[in-house]
């Protein structure tokens, strides 16, 4: 599977999808406290907002190698830092959702171009600086497939439209969350529940 048809597949589907919002459901609830308009507003700046800043900073060293790393790390840090990251996110989630104005598809049309553009620029084995430090490309772009698709997801079941993400994009997503449930030990379980041996726990989740 590749990585950077799988990102560009994501970032078309979920233009399309902010394109399909009908327009008086913006305001509407999205997400846990987030409206429609704070969801994308979060989708799209931490999964193609950032892509071109992080591709463009080069990191001395390797930190995290693989994606689930990425996601691992959330779950080690220390809760107050949990919870002010969570804060700061719920803010720019509405800073960023206001920011897109009245042409959220043609805002997120653009910004996807930029990212797609930026990933053209790379190779797969730089280094790039992100939040849990230096990561290889490679490793670093799926980590935000898995946004687009998963808050694709959310977005489409908010509004009542399908999601049209391609079944790439989608297969990766889930073959990433698969491979953080092993890197935070819930591996078993999880095989378990797809298997039809077993029950996952209300509420379970791998990030």
């Amino acid at each position: 599977m590749d990585y950077r048809r799988a990102f560009r597949a994501a970032a078309v589907g979920y233009v399309d999808l902010v394109s399909r919002v009908p327009a008086p459901r913006w305001d509407d609830p999205g997400l846990g406290d987030w409206t429609v308009r704070d969801l994308v507003g979060h989708t799209v700046s931490s999964a193609l907002r950032q892509v071109p800043e992080v591709l463009s900073t080069p990191a001395d060293e390797v930190v995290v190698r693989y994606a689930e790393g990425f996601w691992a790390f959330a779950r080690q840090v220390p809760a107050e830092v949990h919870a002010a990251f969570t804060s700061a996110s719920g803010a720019d989630a509405h800073a960023t959702g206001v920011a897109l104005g009245d042409d959220p598809a043609g805002v997120v049309r653009e910004l996807a171009g930029r990212a797609t553009q930026a990933l053209a620029a790379v190779g797969d084995d730089d280094v790039v600086s992100t939040p849990v430090g230096g990561m290889p490309v490679r490793a670093w772009l799926p980590t935000r497939t898995f946004e687009l698709v998963v808050h694709g997801l959310d977005l489409a079941a908010a509004v009542g439209v399908p999601h049209g993400m391609s079944p790439e994009a989608v297969a990766e997503a889930t073959s990433m969350a698969a491979h953080v449930a092993i890197a935070v030990g819930d591996g078993e379980p999880l095989l378990r529940a797809l298997t039809g041996r077993g029950e996952l726990p209300p509420k379970f989740s791998v990030v």
